[in-house]
């Protein structure tokens, strides 16, 4: 069994000590299984730089499930009037899933996280509206969905008290502590294993 992670930089860091595909990957081992798991993340990808690399990093190494978890710089570049469209993000998106699903591999889509961990934040409304695009995608192609944007607003919910930009599940904001690898590893396991660890 082959699991891609197809991602940005949150990605990349997943697969360091105590990442959330390092979590992953000592957890199921554990349980007996022999899964490979590998970290296709690149710092500041969007979903149009995972399209474009998509037979290179992903579909060469021939895995079993592709778990794609991307989204943030899409939104957070919009700042900077380099983010992507939604339309856009669809379309290459959907384009992803599809191209992948030509091969018989398994898709597991991921929603985005957050940027900022107030209780409101000034992209949240972007964020959830991204997150709809890919939970929608998940319902018409008929893939598993990660729903991390839902699991991190409950989790501020019940432990930003204090109402922190960051260093709640994340160091700056937007990438992942030891806590935020923690509960994404927890959310992706869920799904996972139905999907063909169990």
């Amino acid at each position: 069994m082959k699991i891609i992670f197809f991602g940005d930089s949150i990605t990349k860091a997943g697969t360091l000590n105590k990442g959330y595909i390092d979590l992953l990957q000592n957890k199921i081992n554990t349980g007996g299984n022999a899964v490979e798991m590998i970290g296709a993340g690149i710092n500041g990808n969007k979903v149009y730089d995972l399209y474009l690399r998509l037979e290179a990093d992903v579909i060469d190494f021939n895995p079993d499930i592709v778990v794609i978890y991307v989204g943030i710089n899409d939104v957070w570049h919009k700042m900077a009037g380099v983010g992507t469209e939604i339309e856009k993000f669809e379309e290459f998106y959907r384009a992803i899933i599809k191209k992948l699903q030509s091969k018989n591999i398994r898709v597991v889509l991921c929603t985005t996280s957050v940027i900022g961990e107030k209780q409101k934040n000034t992209q949240d409304a972007d964020l959830d509206e991204y997150s709809a695009v890919v939970t929608n995608l998940a319902k018409q192609l008929k893939c598993p969905l990660v729903d991390l944007r839902s699991a991190f607003k409950n989790y501020e919910r019940s432990y930003n008290s204090k109402n922190k930009t960051a260093g709640i599940l994340t160091t700056d904001g937007v990438h992942l502590n030891d806590k935020g690898n923690q509960l994404v590893a927890e959310e992706m396991f869920k799904i996972l294993m139905p999907v063909g660890l169990g």
